[in-house]
């Protein structure tokens, strides 16, 4: 799916990963924000702590996230 779709999955509560992407493990959501929280606008986030790597110094982290071009244009875009 494009990029798009893929935002529209995100907004319906799906995960979504690229196909192309090097780490595997990796994916994107969409954190909703609430009245209870610091965060006062929903955002998306990447969640590499299932990253599959003989790195052991590989981040493991759940963090703010911000397409490059190059995901925005790709096509290779799948459901978690």
């Amino acid at each position: 799916m494009n990029f798009g779709q893929a935002i529209e999955k995100l907004k319906q509560g799906h995960k979504v990963k690229r196909a192309g992407w090097n780490g595997k493990g990796i994916f994107i959501a969409l954190k909703k924000a609430n009245e209870d929280e610091a965060m006062t606008h929903d955002y998306i986030y990447i969640d590499t702590t299932g990253l599959q790597t003989n790195n052991p110094d590989a981040p493991l982290d759940r963090v703010p996230w911000l397409a490059s071009q190059t995901d925005m244009l790709s096509e290779d875009w799948e459901l978690v």
